[in-house]
């Protein structure tokens, strides 16, 4: 299951059409009713400029590439954001930059999710796969090291692992915005056979997601916040860093830290935790 590119584009760009408000176009709101919400394609076409029977079609998925300069058009016409901006580029490849290509799996950067402690921190891919990890996230979140490396991804446990259920209290939020950035990868990497298995598995195993999926929200996180239900810890507010290396921009490493002096004090005791721990295997 691959990323049927037409499609995909009709589907997000009909999607940004209809959700732009006339006046937000700087369209008069003069003329017949709309029985349609957002724009028509005939205003659509007016301000991309090009035609109306060519925004039909690329609406209905009938093979059109666009070039980059129809592109630019549409993204300015329909106002996307910049990660929206990206993500049509990366579906019809269609890029403006010369972009790296992805280099094997560095030790190094498995080495400095250990050397970032006592900050909880993890490393992933492109897919949300969870590569390594300190002993600080494992008692933040969930020891990985108990779980199928098949099922060692951070968008699976987030939605299909009871443990995670009611772990964070903006839950909703929390992966919609996870499917938003996901969605951004799922683009970018449009032949990956294993993001796409990914993807269908999600949709097909979680309602949740495929209901959130079908949003086509597109965003790129690199910093947030998230409150957490810890079992051991209680309460505690996270603010996370994503850091991605020149050489590979499929690898993420993601670095916690704590908002509030209460959450530090949470953070600080699962930094005891682990330190005891250690002494404790060290006896």
């Amino acid at each position: 299951m691959t990323v049927d590119v037409a499609q995909e584009l009709a589907v997000f760009l009909r999607a940004c059409r209809e959700r732009l408000r006339p006046a937000e176009a700087g369209l008069a709101r003069a003329g017949r009713a709309r029985r349609t919400p957002g724009l028509r394609r005939e205003e659509v076409a007016e301000l991309a400029g090009v035609s109306v029977d060519y925004v039909i079609r690329l609406e209905q998925g009938r093979g059109l590439r666009p070039s980059g300069e129809v592109l630019e058009a549409l993204a300015r016409a329909l106002q996307l954001s910049d990660d929206e901006h990206a993500y049509v580029f990366d579906l019809t490849r269609q890029w403006t930059a010369v972009r790296r290509q992805p280099q094997p799996e560095s030790s190094s950067l498995a080495a400095l999710v250990q050397a970032v402690s006592p900050l909880p921190a993890m490393l992933i891919n492109h897919r949300f796969d969870i590569r390594a990890w300190n002993p600080e996230l494992a008692l933040l979140m969930l020891n990985f090291a108990n779980v199928p490396p098949e099922r060692r991804n951070a968008m699976v446990l987030c939605t299909l692992e009871p443990a995670f259920f009611d772990y964070y209290t903006d839950r909703e939020r929390v992966i919609r915005e996870g499917i938003a950035d996901l969605r951004a990868a799922w683009a970018a990497h449009a032949d990956d056979e294993g993001l796409a298995d990914l993807v269908r598995t999600l949709c097909d195993e979680s309602r949740e997601f495929a209901g959130l999926w079908a949003r086509r929200d597109v965003k790129v996180k690199s910093t947030g916040r998230k409150r957490l239900n810890h079992p051991d810890v209680g309460r505690l507010t996270i603010e996370y860093d994503v850091l991605t290396p020149l050489g590979d921009t499929a690898q993420r490493l993601i670095v916690y830290r704590a908002v509030d002096a209460a959450s530090q004090q949470a953070l600080d005791r699962i930094a005891a935790m682990v330190s005891a721990g250690d002494r404790a295997l060290a006896g």
